[in-house]
């Protein structure tokens, strides 16, 4: 991974407030974030509301083709992984071709540093409806690795979404851990994450990412092979 400021265009839905900060906080000191809202409503998204919401992502992201932006981040986890791994690429490449940047999104994210990590199985925490954690786990194992135990919120809207506490993801974490599972990973993006991560893997003795912090992982990794 590199150790130099990265300067990163953002593509998240216009509700999440919490990825542009984290995302920072996990980038290389001097790192700049331009962010881009995709227009969405109040509820959760769902199957239905993708060719719309990924055409428009893709329009969108042709923002990003000039300045000092160096690489681009899609950082919405659910429009990813509901869409699968092929049409979660897909996009990528078509938002690299309109800008001639490189481009990472976190659905991939998640399932790179799972690998990198080693795991096998996993425990994962989500805000998500129990039709989009069906997308989930199928995305997931579809890299080969066992979803051995899966807990949600379930929130039925972006404003329940958004009232989701660090607290409140630790307390579920406890009682989701599966002590079959190698690590643990808490999707979406819109979750605060980053002030809890390093004391859930010190009780757990076991590596736990979120969606943010493997979007910045994985684009330190390509700011590296660029």
């Amino acid at each position: 991974m590199t150790s130099a400021a990265m300067h990163t265009g953002l593509l998240v839905p216009i509700n999440n407030t919490t990825m542009e900060p984290e995302l920072l906080a996990w980038l290389p000191e001097g790192s700049t974030c331009r962010r881009l809202g995709i227009p969405r409503g109040k509820g959760m998204l769902t199957p239905a509301d993708l060719p719309a919401y990924l055409a428009h992502t893709v329009q969108l992201a042709k923002t990003f083709a000039t300045g000092e932006i160096e690489l681009i981040a899609y950082g919405c986890t659910a429009a990813g992984f509901m869409a699968g791994p092929q049409r979660d690429a897909e996009v990528a490449a078509e938002i690299s071709g309109l800008t001639r940047k490189p481009v990472v999104t976190t659905a991939s994210a998640m399932t790179a540093v799972l690998e990198h990590l080693g795991a096998r199985r996993v425990t994962v925490v989500t805000p998500y409806l129990d039709p989009v954690n069906e997308r989930l786990k199928a995305f997931i194992e579809a890299s080969g690795i066992a979803v051995e135990n899966l807990a949600s919120f379930r929130a039925e809207t972006v404003d329940a979404l958004a009232a989701i506490t660090p607290a409140q993801i630790v307390d579920l974490a406890r009682t989701a851990m599966s002590p079959e599972s190698d690590a643990m990973f808490i999707a979406c993006s819109q979750l605060p994450t980053r002030s809890i991560l390093g004391d859930l893997e010190r009780e757990f003795r076991r590596p736990v990412w979120s969606s943010i912090r493997a979007t910045a992982w994985a684009a330190s990794c390509a700011s590296a092979r660029a």
